[in-house]
């Protein structure tokens, strides 16, 4: 299917077009595995392995998502202005873009396997989104508009990256161009299709030593910043699947001070400000800690029952059949008696009492933090009506002490809040705890019951077969 755009004739990328392509191929290379599968009445996205679409005036790369097995795909001299619909085909370990009309990298984060990217003759100027590509090996940017030598840095993550192809920029034209990239690419082993012999790369390791060094640190700090942050993300991920984030530091106590201006001025005084810096931080990952013990424990019993069906060893078929009527019956008494130590977990004193304690010591705490605040602030108030008040004092803070009132209505505002604060995060925990109780045991129930219909269904089919084989000795001594 054929549109105009611009003067220029564009071809629809469609099935169609695909099928066309795909039966050329296999004529022209019947060698190849699109050539065998050609033979077949229907054509199997999903198992061509290479699709070449060169030459076609494409504007859009479409109807690719079935390719699910595609490692090499040339969409070369077309008339493509963006990079997409690439996100399927996770399997691709070549692509070849060349000579059409991009100006951005990007649309590639699927393509992990990817180790040939061809983008020459095209109109990028930044070398960018390429992230994920940790594979490649082979990178052509030939004939865009990469300008400065700095641009180029960005492809020193690819530690497997070994033939590079910048010809054709501006940036191949500056003086240092080949001595920089030498340099700050040791592990290159060609450029613009020639080898980086060993005398360049000397000469160019000596000329950028320094520079070079101030680049590793920094690299160096950048990985342990990227690390530290990736460990600080696994840490809360691992803490809200338990259903304690943020509850190993001072968040929650920083919390209850948030958006309490009053309590911002009471800090100015010393004594407040000293006991804040000796408020007792409670940790609440107790129940972490106690919610893993009383789960593995759980586990660990549940695996102590044997799931194997009881052998029974017998001599004649009846009394086989009646052992096994008697152990249909145990079984059932035993998928009782699971589903009674399953609910066991429901009543454990871990989803109510630990966590009410916790939270019950952190309003005493707080209930011990206000009672010593408000002494405080009436020994202060008792010295402003005295005119003893430390003369280095915040003018707001002598504002706010010239009123009894005030004060006490703040203090008790902010008591208020703060239990506020450790109330919700309390009925937060134990709302979720709940939740996940609820659906571990259903799941565990769920699976027990299906595992002993299928045991009971199986016995069941046995005792049918037996009864079957006693009909038929039967007959034939009758």
């Amino acid at each position: 299917r054929m549109t105009r755009r611009g003067g220029k004739s564009t071809t629809l990328m469609d099935e169609e077009i695909l099928k066309k392509a795909i039966v050329e191929q296999a004529e022209q290379e019947p060698q190849d595995q699109a050539g065998l599968i050609i033979k077949a009445e229907e054509i199997h996205f999903n198992e061509i392995l290479k699709l070449r679409l060169e030459y076609r005036n494409i504007l859009i790369i479409d109807h690719l998502w079935e390719f699910t097995s595609l490692a090499k795909l040339d969409l070369n001299h077309n008339l493509i202005e963006k990079i997409e619909g690439l996100d399927r085909l996770i399997n691709l370990t070549w692509l070849n873009l060349t000579f059409n009309s991009i100006e951005k990298i990007e649309g590639l984060e699927s393509l992990r396997k990817l180790e040939v990217l061809n983008l020459s003759n095209n109109r990028i100027s930044v070398i960018e989104n390429m992230d994920t590509l940790e594979k490649i090996t082979h990178f052509f940017i030939a004939n865009n508009l990469i300008e400065k030598l700095d641009k180029v840095l960005y492809l020193r993550k690819f530690k497997n990256l070994f033939t590079v192809n910048l010809f054709g920029n501006p940036v191949s034209k500056e003086d240092d161009y080949k001595f920089f990239i030498a340099a700050y690419f040791p592990n290159l082993v060609c450029l613009d299709y020639r080898l980086l012999d060993e005398k360049t790369k000397n000469e160019a390791s000596i000329k950028y030593h320094y520079v070079l060094e101030e680049m590793k640190c920094e690299e160096l700090l950048m990985q342990q910043a990227d690390e530290a942050e990736q460990s600080q993300e696994s840490e809360v991920k691992l803490h809200t699947d338990a259903f304690v984030e943020f509850l190993n530091g001072s968040y929650l106590f920083k919390s209850m001070f948030e958006d309490d201006p009053e309590a911002e001025t009471l800090h100015c005084v010393p004594e407040v400000a000293y006991l804040l810096q000796t408020y007792p931080l409670l940790s609440l990952f107790l129940i972490n800690q106690k919610a893993s013990e009383i789960l593995e424990n759980f586990e660990q019993e549940q695996k102590k029952v044997n799931p194997d069906l009881l052998k029974v060893k017998i001599n004649h078929y009846n009394d086989e059949i009646n052992q096994l009527c008697n152990s249909l019956m145990a079984l059932e008494f035993q998928l009782v008696s699971q589903l009674e130590v399953n609910s066991k977990l429901d009543n454990h004193p871990f989803c109510t009492q630990t966590v009410c304690h916790t939270f019950v010591q952190c309003r005493d705490l707080e209930d011990n933090y206000n009672e010593k605040v408000r002494k405080i602030a009436v020994a202060t108030l008792e010295d402003v009506a005295k005119d003893k008040l430390d003369k280095d004092m915040p003018d707001d803070v002598k504002m706010l002490f010239t009123d009894k009132d005030t004060v006490m209505d703040a203090l008790t505002t902010g008591h208020d809040n703060h239990l506020l604060k450790i109330n919700g995060r309390e009925t937060q925990l134990v709302t979720r705890v709940n939740a996940w109780k609820v659906a571990l045991i259903k799941g565990i129930q769920d699976k027990e019951l299906k595992r002993n219909r299928m045991r009971i269904s199986d016995i069941h089919r046995y005792v049918d077969h037996l009864w079957e084989q006693l009909e038929e000795l039967q007959y034939h001594h009758l």
